[in-house]
């Protein structure tokens, strides 16, 4: 299919009236050297004004930690990029909460190195930086390149794309604030995309055994296993979306309540002894 995003003339230079206000807040987990937070940030600066605020070091699968024991060092390494000594929850915390004079409008992260499928968005800091923006009152996206432990590929640029294009979607047509959109993007070219497809979380298998080594002085250390293989990986989900060659796009939410499970909880509750 074509995969012009289908904007006339007049469309983009409304556009652009309206984006020359809007400030966009850029983080990831990959780290402020990273090519995904490097190739989001460009992009997104042909809609917008975007300030980074990212780790110093890879921080995957911080999901959403806080630094609480040991105060916080931020610097700028080049003029908008903003490196903080710590988590991706850090990052968009300080950035919403303070270390600006100026009110940001949105929060994009990403564009992560790897998938966040199906469970991995309960450990993905990439997730976890666009969900504290949501906690916080604002319209997030993460957007993650599904990229292998096989090597080739590696289309960040497809990626930052992708993001670009939903951005100034949600720019002239705004969903629900509340919602987190989870994109995953095929690491493919652009022009071999099939489409965006709105999916539902997968799940995984249990992930690998931990892995035990020993150090050079024969003290054992331990890395956690490899994620686990897609288990539920069937029509509608973010798994079947990118093995089909399309952008999923998944609507996250806060609110972990099991509403429908509230009244027989409660009667559950109340035949507890004593």
């Amino acid at each position: 299919m074509g995969f012009d995003d289908g904007k006339s003339k007049p469309a983009r230079a409304a556009l652009c009236i309206v984006a020359r206000y809007v400030k966009i807040l850029v983080s990831n987990d990959d780290g402020y050297r990273s090519q995904g937070i490097q190739r989001l940030r460009a992009a997104l600066a042909t809609l917008a004004t975007v300030t980074t605020v990212a780790p110093d070091r890879n921080r995957s699968g911080a999901s959403n930690s806080l630094t609480l024991d040991v105060p916080l060092r931020v610097w700028e390494s080049e003029p908008g990029v903003h490196v903080v000594s710590g988590t991706p929850t850090d990052c968009v915390m300080m950035a919403i909460s303070g270390l600006f004079e100026f009110e940001h409008d949105m929060v994009v992260s990403g564009v992560n190195d790897g998938p966040n499928l199906g469970d991995d968005v309960l450990y993905s800091g990439t997730v976890a930086a666009a969900m504290e923006g949501r906690f916080l009152g604002l319209p997030t996206m993460a957007v993650s390149l599904c990229t292998s432990d096989h090597g080739g590929g590696r289309h960040f640029a497809t990626g930052a794309e992708v993001a670009r294009r939903l951005v100034a979607h949600l720019l002239r047509s705004p969903l629900d604030p509340s919602l987190i959109l989870n994109v995953n993007v095929p690491d493919v070219p652009l022009g071999d995309l099939r489409g965006y497809r709105s999916t539902r979380l997968g799940y995984r298998h249990r992930s690998s055994q931990i892995q035990c080594s020993r150090d050079p002085r024969g003290r054992p250390v331990y890395w956690v296993g490899a994620a686990g293989r897609e288990q539920d990986a069937g029509p509608g989900t973010d798994f079947e979306a990118v093995a089909q060659g399309f952008v999923s796009v998944t609507p996250l939410q806060v609110d972990l309540t099991r509403h429908a499970m509230l009244p027989a909880l409660g009667g559950w509750l109340g035949t507890v002894d004593g």
